[in-house]
């Protein structure tokens, strides 16, 4: 069961960079839910988060999994990311981009991490026995 950090928790960046490789060759159902933590950031700057996978963990393709839609304030940010056509695929990381503008230092400066957690099966089966009771 794979549940982990793509970027480890109280990471702060000022530029755009990459997070560590994760094997995820181990996950049985190949759905994930992504979790994008934004703790600190300062007006009048924006986070983008995409994800990319490998078959090797070395090679990346430039073409990524999935992305986050652009962030401008803190939160949390759920996505999922369903893997079941990409068998290829057992590596996957982070990629950010962060942007600044305005006033003051045109440095960006964030505080964030993205989580990756397996999606058992069982809760897209108890999803599905709900919506067919309800029809």
């Amino acid at each position: 069961m794979v549940d982990t950090f793509l970027v480890p928790e109280k990471t702060v960046v000022h530029a755009k960079g990459d997070g560590t490789a994760t094997d995820i060759s181990g996950a049985t159902h190949r759905v994930f839910l992504l979790t994008l933590n934004i703790v600190s950031i300062v007006e009048q700057e924006s986070l983008d988060v995409l994800i990319h996978g490998s078959s090797e963990g070395a090679t990346w393709n430039p073409r990524p999994l999935t992305s986050f839609p652009q962030k401008f304030y803190c939160g949390q940010h759920p996505l999922l990311l369903d893997l079941k056509d990409h068998k290829e695929v057992k590596f996957v990381r982070a990629h950010w981009e962060v942007y600044r503008w305005g006033r003051g230092s045109l440095t960006p400066s964030f505080e964030f991490s993205v989580s990756i957690k397996e999606v058992p099966p069982e809760i897209f089966q108890e999803a599905a026995a709900e919506a067919k009771a309800l029809a």
